[in-house]
């Protein structure tokens, strides 16, 4: 009893780091890799202001897994270490800045 209650646990422990980024994460993740350009609150500082963007969420998504060549670096390039779950959780706190 006491070996299936431990794989148990072990499961729902595993499943804690597979489970897509809540946009709690996204807001850590865009702290860490957008703050600095666009600012803690998303109100624009060398890079432009994300609050109430006219970008949909999948739009953001592309530009931070793809890149676009139209843009200013560092988004000619997808971004590296940005998982595409890591990019739907920050584009979903970009889309809720107000």
């Amino acid at each position: 009893m006491r070996f299936r209650v431990f794989c148990l646990l072990l499961v729902v422990a595993a499943l804690c780091f597979v489970l897509p980024a809540s946009a709690q994460d996204g807001a850590a993740t865009f702290r860490a890799k957008c703050a600095g350009c666009h600012g803690a609150e998303g109100q624009g500082k060398m890079g432009p202001a994300l609050k109430g963007t006219s970008l949909s969420a999948d739009a953001i998504v592309a530009l931070l897994t793809k890149g676009n060549d139209a843009r200013k670096p560092p988004h000619k390039k997808a971004l590296s270490g940005l998982s595409d779950a890591d990019a739907k959780a920050v584009a979903d706190y970009v889309k809720s800045l107000k």
